[in-house]
């Protein structure tokens, strides 16, 4: 497992980006799949978006797509979100999540190994 520190939230008005990012600890994270999900007050958490280990590949929840967009720098042990065009809808906490092993996409909570304790994203209509 790796551990998993998000930054970067705060509070923006509708129409407007942040920049989210998800720090790890440990050398072997360049290998790990990476994950964003998000969990608004009264809800269940849901994805937002995954990239590969070699950010080749990603995918997006329909709700981001266009809007959103996953990175990230292995040198920096360090996956990125890219928010823009926010909309009240967008708020809630952001964690970022890491699982090992063949990529794949996956959109479920319980397909990763580690999480981190999530940042909060407020947007203001």
């Amino acid at each position: 497992q790796v551990q998993l520190v998000e930054s970067g939230g705060g509070l923006v008005q509708a129409g407007g980006s942040l920049r989210l990012s998800c720090a790890a600890s440990g050398q072997t994270f360049k290998w790990y799949t990476v994950g964003w999900f998000r969990q608004a007050p009264g809800k269940e958490r849901e994805f937002v978006a995954v990239i590969s280990w070699s950010g080749s590949d990603t995918y997006y929840a329909d709700s981001v797509k266009g809007r959103f967009t996953i990175s990230r720098d292995n040198a920096k042990n360090t996956v990125y979100l890219q928010m823009n065009s926010l909309k009240p809808a967008d708020t809630g906490r952001y964690y970022c999540a890491a699982r090992g092993g063949v990529y794949v996409p996956s959109q479920q909570t319980h397909e990763y190994d580690s999480w981190g304790q999530g940042t909060q994203v407020a947007v203001s209509s």
